[in-house]
């Protein structure tokens, strides 16, 4: 399109120059925060720092920091302490993901299993990255009931902590990798359409598909083609 000003039907304006540089910046950052939660994934699994954390006292652990985090990047996502709050929070993510990673890596074919979550997951963020350049329909709509399917997996994920169900699992497993897979395009739609105007809010709610798609893979192969 060439018009310098584009205006949607449901509510965004911004120019094609603003939503390049939002997308641009965006994948940039998403890129950087990868290098913490490396780090933070490698310090948790050589140091054996978040084994004891299972249960209720890793649940507790992990939404405590993790709200925590998130409160402060959304007061702090229009100002120079944004980028660092959002990298940090990376890093716990990070940690939180070594508990898993470490149980993975102890399978002999460990190793194979992480990369084919990693692969399974760039394969998924860029079939959606293609989808949403692509796609003209107004995918706004999706947002509530994305999010009702996000709320069920929490909450679905949070009772199955006590549980303890293989088959819950799997399942909620499934349906993470489904919802938040759908939860990259419509991420990557808003931002291309003008709807996201700060790459920071952008890069979380791209970080948070990714990650939690990368996990919800790492649990099925974990539970289906594990050899230890």
């Amino acid at each position: 399109m060439n018009e310098q000003v584009r205006t949607l039907d449901y509510g965004y304006a911004a120019s094609a120059e603003q939503r390049n540089k939002v997308l641009r910046n965006t994948y940039w950052l998403l890129a950087l925060s990868l290098i913490p939660t490396v780090l933070g994934a490698w310090l948790g699994v050589a140091t054996g720092m978040m084994r004891g954390l299972g249960g209720g006292l890793g649940l507790m652990v992990f939404l405590g920091g993790a709200f925590a985090f998130l409160f402060a990047i959304e007061k702090t996502k229009n100002s120079a302490a944004g980028v660092p709050v959002l990298l940090a929070f990376t890093f716990f993510m990070g940690l939180m993901l070594s508990r898993l990673l470490a149980m993975i890596l102890g399978f002999q074919n460990g190793t194979s299993l992480v990369m084919t979550a990693f692969g399974g997951t760039a394969g998924v963020f860029f079939v959606m990255a293609t989808l949403s350049s692509v796609i003209k329909r107004d995918l706004s709509g999706m947002g509530k009931w994305l999010f009702v399917g996000a709320l069920a997996i929490m909450i679905g994920a949070i009772i199955n902590v006590f549980v303890g169900s293989t088959t819950g699992m799997l399942v909620i497993s499934v349906m993470a990798i489904g919802i938040f897979s759908a939860y990259m395009l419509y991420d990557l739609k808003r931002i291309i359409d003008g709807g996201e105007t700060n790459y920071i809010s952008a890069t979380l709610a791209l970080y948070l598909d990714i990650f939690n798609v990368f996990q919800s893979l790492l649990i099925i192969l974990g539970l289906t083609s594990g050899d230890e």
